[in-house]
């Protein structure tokens, strides 16, 4: 059902702040709305939280609520010293984890 998507730029200067986009394909079921064939209400399924290391440590951290609509975009920045890999993880309030990684090099 989810499926990450992250842009981050490839290459960047030493200091450079750069901006990281994601976006997370999920519809974000608040818990609110019911079945309109049986009148129950459908089961919350909403991605929680969203983290962001580079390196291993964390530059980002978000929590989301019910309001927010399906498919959470979200952009930030971060300032980048040295070359090495951004790791981006989602995680639903059933417990279910995504992830993805990207590379930049700093020159």
């Amino acid at each position: 059902m989810a499926k990450p998507r992250v842009k981050v730029p490839k290459t960047a200067k030493a200091g450079e702040i750069i901006k990281i986009k994601t976006l997370i394909a999920h519809k974000m079921e608040t818990g609110n709305r019911k079945n309109k064939k049986t009148g129950k209400l459908i089961p919350r399924k909403i991605i929680q939280d969203f983290q962001a290391k580079f390196n291993g440590k964390e530059v980002f951290r978000a929590n989301l609520h019910p309001g927010i609509s399906a498919n959470p975009y979200l952009a930030f920045h971060a300032k980048v010293d040295k070359s090495g890999e951004f790791e981006f993880t989602w995680t639903e309030d059933t417990g279910k984890k995504w992830s993805a990684k990207k590379s930049i090099t700093v020159g």
